[in-house]
């Protein structure tokens, strides 16, 4: 059996397993059952970053009757095909600091909230204040009110081989 092969084969019965555990997360009741509203969180902690297009379209898929809730049963075979397809990979770190450094047309290391904020809720695929203002309380400096994000990259990638 080749390298390769064998590697998948040990990697397939986990991807369930991660998925579950992510679902559960989410799981407030323990009735296998999210809110809607927690998809985007629960399918960017497995590794994958689809466009809000993308997402309404796997809501959709799993959707229960428009009920705004969402089964593990109906989500965990969508999330698992997903995943072994390797559909909405994450931005590599090294076009994310690029991305960053456009940003950051003074060149100082980082963002104000303010410039984040503007940039994040008039620019390409818009955030909600509610989103914006999330992300700012778990990435701003506490001391200086300022996104370092240098600093930030790796929290904001994941290592595809993990």
């Amino acid at each position: 059996m080749t390298e390769k092969k064998q590697s998948a084969e040990l990697v397939v019965p986990d991807v369930p397993k991660k998925i579950r555990a992510a679902f559960k997360a989410f799981d407030y009741e323990s009735n296998n059952r999210v809110d809607v509203r927690e998809m985007g969180t629960i399918i960017c902690s497995l590794g994958c970053f689809p466009t809000q297009a993308d997402l309404h379209d796997i809501i959709a898929e799993v959707e229960e009757d428009h009920t705004g809730f969402i089964s593990l049963t109906r989500f965990l075979p969508v999330m698992t095909k997903v995943l072994l397809e390797h559909r909405f990979p994450p931005i590599p770190e090294d076009v994310l600091l690029q991305a960053f450094e456009v940003l950051d047309k003074d060149k100082k290391g980082c963002l104000e909230p303010e410039e984040l904020t503007k940039y994040m809720t008039q620019e390409g695929e818009l955030f909600t204040q509610e989103e914006v203002d999330e992300m700012l309380t778990a990435l701003a400096d506490n001391e200086e009110n300022r996104v370092y994000y240098k600093d930030l990259i790796s929290q904001l990638t994941i290592d595809p081989d993990m």
